[in-house]
Order: structure tokens, then sequence, then C-alpha cells
């Protein structure tokens, strides 16, 4: 019989190892991911449980060893920069007047006594000062990608609980990026050794400078670009352009010592606030995905499982009281801030695993050396595997929550309003009608539904369309009609039609099928161009198809007759 060790050497020897590596990695986690999704888990702990087997299993010492794992590393980081990018791109400094209370006062205290719990921890255990100030900070952070996903699939994204978890999550990005900016002065320095206030001039030069460079790219280079390139309407020079961006202040933060991560993370938020926004995260979030998971398997390639079973006790100990610590915590600021009980816990178990930056920067402190390879071991198993606990928690605590209350806790205490900052943007919006496309058409359609009182939002990809109608005052969305992302921002189980007031039938299918799938008894209007188009649009769920042939036609007839007859 032959091995699988033989068929690897020979694929080795065949094929580039990396290219083996990365197709190993993504089978492995289809399978994984499949298991996981049948028990209801989250599908980054099987992103990270790939990378361990594949670590342990000595596939990479077959397929070239060190050569490999420069080839993953590199994939690691631009992972990482991508999910950077997306992070700061997902932020938005506008959400700040909907919840600057719960994110100043609840994220600062959040922060404030998890460090200084957290730091006093890492001293006790013997850390030096500089390794335990970046295990607080990295302990202190929370996975916002992971808890307001599980939010959102427990039907709760509208609820108090997650705007507590949103808000300190802006507080969390808002410190991350200072600490970014300063974590070169606490990681050992290479090379010939200078003095700490030369290093603290050069770093401050250097941010500085990088920061006026994002700011131009943010005011006026960004904006101009997006707009020169929106007017091709070429989709894959606009998402090109997106990355271009992205990697482009990454290369500049690099160049300034400043990494890579911050770098994308400014230029994700340099467009955070721009009418793009919504069409580039539909255009990056596949990516982002793909990276996100190889980001993950990475993680897990970290782990030595010898290592981790010989340290399972301090690694399961630092998970619980991890977890424990930040739930009681976030739970009482939660409760100070005027939660309800139930919604106080939730927000504090949605916010009590590690997150993404807190891998970040364990991944960098490990790589210089500010501990051993044990508490390494450690402390990524520790973050992961909160994570990874998370989505299972919140599912018991949303039970837990509902048998406390008919026990009676909490009844007495009014909680938050129930207000979405995300629906925010498109002002609460219910029974509404989705124009998709600004034209003469969409144009004249919106002003007759306005007219009768109706409210509506307006899909557009012409940005200047967009510009114009949001200095009117119009709900509306610079994003693409056949992303699916696009429609989950529409609150489309809410609207009472969804008009397609542009010809292009192609489009128009792809996007009326994910309008079927996500609400498959709202009425569609259409416009098809020809003839051959209407009975496909009709099969797909529109209800009404408009064909611009047979109305032309019926017009120059009528127009036909009415000269015939003046004659």
């Amino acid at each position: 019989m032959i091995s699988s060790n033989s068929i690897l050497l020979a694929a080795a020897e065949t094929l580039p190892p990396l290219f083996t590596l990365l197709a190993l990695k993504l089978v492995a986690v289809v399978l994984v991911s499949l298991l996981l999704l049948r028990l209801q888990q989250s599908l980054l702990a099987g992103y990270f449980i790939c990378g361990v087997i594949i670590a342990n299993s000595g596939v990479l010492e077959v397929l070239g060893g060190g050569q490999t794992q420069a080839g993953i590393a590199q994939m690691s980081e631009f992972g990482v920069m991508l999910l950077m990018f997306t992070l700061g791109l997902e932020f938005s400094l506008s959400d700040l007047k909907y919840v600057r209370r719960l994110a100043f006062v609840g994220g600062g205290l959040q922060m404030g006594l998890c460090i200084v719990l957290a730091g006093a921890g890492a001293l006790l255990a013997g850390f030096p000062m500089t390794a335990a100030v970046i295990v607080a900070v990295a302990l202190a952070m929370s996975s916002t990608a992971v808890s307001l996903k599980t939010f959102q699939d427990l039907g709760h994204e509208s609820s108090p609980g997650a705007r507590m978890a949103l808000a300190v999550a802006i507080f969390q990005d808002l410190f991350i990026i200072v600490f970014f900016l300063f974590l070169p002065l606490l990681l050992p320095e290479q090379g010939e050794s200078v003095s700490m206030t030369t290093r603290v001039l050069s770093l401050l030069g250097r941010g500085g400078l990088f920061m006026i460079l994002a700011w131009v790219a943010a005011r006026w280079a960004i904006p101009m670009l997006l707009f020169a390139v929106t007017r091709t309407r070429n989709r894959e020079l606009f998402t090109l352009s997106i990355v271009g961006c992205c990697i482009g202040l990454a290369f500049i933060g690099g160049m300034l010592s400043l990494g890579l991560a911050l770098g994308a993370f400014v230029a994700g938020l340099a467009v955070s606030e721009s009418i793009f926004k919504h069409r580039i995260l539909a255009d990056v979030m596949p990516m982002k995905d793909l990276f996100l998971t190889l980001f993950f398997v990475s993680v897990g390639l970290m782990v030595n499982v010898r290592v981790a079973i010989e340290y399972w006790q301090p690694i399961l100990a630092l998970t619980l009281s991890l977890m424990l610590i930040k739930t009681t915590l976030i739970t009482l600021i939660a409760r100070y801030l005027g939660l309800a009980h139930k919604q106080a816990l939730m927000a504090g178990l949605g916010l009590s695993s590690a997150g993404e930056f807190s891998l970040l920067l364990l991944q960098k402190a490990g790589q210089a050396g500010l501990w051993s390879n044990g508490s390494q071991q450690a402390l990524i198993a520790s973050a992961a595997l909160s994570m990874g606990l998370l989505p299972m928690l919140m599912r018991a605590g949303e039970s837990l929550g509902f048998w406390l209350e008919k026990k009676g806790w909490g009844r007495r205490k009014p909680g938050l309003a129930e207000t979405d900052i995300l629906t925010q943007r498109i002002k609460g919006m219910t029974c509404h009608a989705i124009i998709v496309g600004h034209g003469p058409v969409g144009e004249r359609l919106n002003k007759a539904l306005n007219d009768q009182g109706i409210p509506t939002l307006v899909i557009d990809l012409n940005a200047e369309t967009v510009r114009a109608l949001k200095r009117q005052g119009q709900a509306v969305l610079f994003a693409d009609a056949a992303h699916l992302e696009t429609w989950e921002l529409t609150r489309l189980e809410h609207a009472r039609m969804v008009a397609f007031t542009f010809p292009d039938a192609t489009i128009t299918a792809e996007a009326l099928s994910i309008v079927r799938e996500m609400r498959p008894n709202v009425p569609v209007l259409a416009r098809a161009r020809f003839a051959s188009d209407v009975e496909r649009l009709k099969r797909l769920g529109a209800a009404v198809v408009v064909n611009d042939e047979l109305e032309a036609a019926k017009s120059i007839v009528e127009s036909a007759l009415v000269i015939q007859g003046e004659g």
C-alpha cells in the first residue's frame, strides 16, 4: 500500500510545497467546518484545529520544513493585513455619537480593569514588566467578529447587549490603534542599541508622517481614485483599486517600521466614512473570509501539541479565568450603564473571549522572544480556545437569561431602548420601498413614492448620484445589488416592495435570486430590455416585468395614430 507520507513526498517533488500545503489546509478546513456546523460551533475553532493537526502531523517537514514555514508566515501576514483592513473599514466614527457613553465609559472601564488585573496576574506569574503589559492588553481585547456574528445568529443584533458589545469594540479599536503605534518601544531593539529618547522621537516622527500621509490619502487621493474608477463601471477594476489602496498604505506603514497591520487598518479607516463603504465591504468580504481562514490556520500551526499537553493545566486555568473575569466585569459595567440583567449578561459573555488582535499581539511578542516557548503555547492556545468556546457560551447564556427572567431576576430594572445602531444608517426604516437604480426611471419612481408618503431606500452604483442623494437626506447605499451583503443592509425583511429600475436583466436576475432566497413573498417589479428576458425574470419571482421593447412599441404606435389622426 502507498502511505500518505509517500503521496506527500511525491507531491512535494512535483508541486510547489506551499501550493500542496495550501491545498491540504483548505480541504481540511472544509471537512472540519462541515462537522462543526453540524454541532453548531464556531468555524474559527475549526480553522484553528486544522492548523494544530497539520502542524503536528509531520506534514510540514515532508513538504520542506523551514521554506514552507516561511511561506506560511507570508500567507499569514497577508491574511492579517486584509483582516485589519476590513476591521478598519467596519469601524465608524459616526457610530460614536449613538453609543459614546457606552463606548468611552464602558470601554474605558473594561479595558482599564482588565489590563490591571491581567497585568497583575502576568507579573505574579513571573513575566517581566514589558511582557506583562503586552499580555495584559492582549487578554483585555475581545473578538468583535465572533461575538457580533453570534449575536446575529441568535437574532439579537438589535439588542442592547449587542449595542454594548459594539460600543466596547469601538473603544478597543481606538485603543489598539494607539497601542500598535507604540508597540515597537516595548519590543526588543534589533541591531545597534539606541537611547529610549531617540527611539521615542523617531517613533513620533514616523508616526506623525504616516498619519499625515494617511490623512491626505483619505481626504483626497483615495476618493479621487475611486470616483474615477466608478465612472468606468468596471467591477474588477474597483476591487483591484481597493486592494491596491489597502496594500499601498500597508506598504507605507511597513516602510516606516510601523507594521503592515497598522497600515492596513488605517487604510480601512480611510474609506470607512465614504459612500463607497458598503460596496467595498461586499467586494472584500469573500477575500476577508479566505484570509481570516488562513490566519487562524496559521495560528494553529504555531501550537505544539506535546508542549500544550504538558501545559494543559495552565491553559485550562487561564482560559476559564479569562472568560469568567471578563464576563463578570463587563456584566457589572453594563448594569452600571443601565442594561437589564439579561442584556448585561449577554454583553459580558459576548466580550469574554480574547480576540483577533490578541493573537496578533501574542504572535509578534513571541517572535521577539519576550517569553518562553511554553508560555507562548499556553497564551496562544488559551486565546484561541476562548474564541472557540464563545458561541456555545452565548447560546447557553441566552437560555440562562430567559430562566433568570422567569424567576423574576432583573425585571424591575429598565434597560436601554431597543435601538439598532446599524439600522440608524438607513434611518431604521420599515415598510419601505427599495429602489435599485436611480436613473430617469428610478428617480421618477422615487419621487412618486415619496409624494405618497412611502419611505424609500435607493441602491445605486453611480458615486455622484449617491453623493447628491445623501446631501438631500435620501436613504441611499452605494452598493452592488448582485451581492448578498448589500441586501443584508437593506432591512429587506421589513420592506413593502423592491423595484429594479434598470433594464440589465443579467444583474437583475442575480439580485432577484438573492431577494427571493431572503424574502420569498416580497413584491418585486423589474425592467427588461428584450422580450426574451421577461419570462426568465418572472420565473425567478418578479411579480411585474416591464418590457422596454413592448412599451416603446406601444408608445410609437399610439404616437403614429395620433399623427395620422391629426393629418
